[in-house]
């Protein structure tokens, strides 16, 4: 259904919305926590400041991208959100690359690129960290980016 986007436009986009104030309306004070640690990790990572995208998306810096049929644009090189259920982190290469990272993780899911993590100390943290900046060294390294 089309609510008048442009057809095959994306919904969720970069926007001025302040991180701080969303981060500190996390209600669960050990979430808000778990979130600034992963925050850091990104910000390291990238380099970058963070941007929310869309309603409840951290992002951290971008890349463009072109599909075979000629649509194009622009998404976050890594990102989080806090969810209901866990916090969901965007690792935009997907895992295929980063079997090594997923076994010394510790307890997780996978989607396509998302990985799911109920709270930090379920989790190495050294190994997340690697994990974000190897997957933004990937996202650069597949889209040129510096």
């Amino acid at each position: 259904m089309n609510r008048g986007e442009p057809v095959g436009e994306p919904k969720t986009k970069p926007s001025n919305a302040s991180v701080s104030a969303f981060l500190a309306g996390v209600k669960d004070p050990l979430k808000r926590a778990d979130c600034k640690a992963i925050a850091k990790m990104m910000r390291e990572a990238t380099g970058k400041r963070a941007r929310m995208w869309g309603q409840s998306i951290i992002g951290y810096d971008q890349y463009d991208y072109t599909y075979a049929s000629g649509r194009s644009g622009s998404w976050m090189m890594a990102g989080f959100s806090p969810r209901a259920r866990d916090i969901t982190v965007y690792i935009m290469p997907g895992f295929s690359k980063f079997g090594t990272h997923l076994k010394k993780l510790g307890k997780h899911k996978t989607g396509k690129s998302c990985l799911y993590i109920k709270k930090l100390e379920d989790v190495d943290e050294e190994v997340l960290a690697q994990l974000i900046a190897d997957s933004v060294r990937e996202m650069r390294r597949k889209y040129g980016k510096k």
